[in-house]
């Protein structure tokens, strides 16, 4: 891919991935992550630091799993690698959250494992459909 190409990919899914972690966190499970970690969470958020994860996953997710599906022209390559970074990633912050952090709910590591591995298979998908719309 271009750089242009992969810059243009890279907006694409930081949208896909901002609207549907936001919707995730924001609505579906909202009442699920206020009642297991309502004794850890802050009353408010602290947007820069977000922010800046997004912007760094959403390039990891183009360069580690879009632009390999890409030059092997397979979505179902971008959508298994996706989920294998999703998992991955996302059991670095649950897995050691729950190997550290006093009263961390198990539950929330499966449910997040989950979450993190179909989102970033979708947005890898949708990344990879958009290249092929934009390219």
């Amino acid at each position: 891919m271009s750089a242009l190409l992969q810059l243009k990919v890279y907006f694409a899914s930081l949208l896909v991935f901002f609207a549907l972690d936001l919707t995730w966190l924001g609505v579906v499970a909202k009442g699920f992550y206020r009642a297991q970690l309502g004794h850890l969470t802050r009353p408010d958020v602290q947007w820069p630091a977000a922010l800046l994860f997004y912007l760094i996953y959403v390039g990891a997710i183009v360069v580690l799993c879009i632009a390999p599906a890409v030059e092997k022209q397979s979505i179902g390559r971008a959508a298994a690698l996706g989920a294998v970074f999703g998992l991955a990633a996302y059991a670095a912050f649950d897995l050691t959250s729950l190997a550290l952090l006093k009263d961390f709910p198990a539950g929330v590591v499966w449910v997040d494992l989950a979450w993190g591995t179909i989102l970033t298979a979708a947005v890898s998908a949708a990344g990879y459909l958009a290249a092929q719309r934009l390219g």
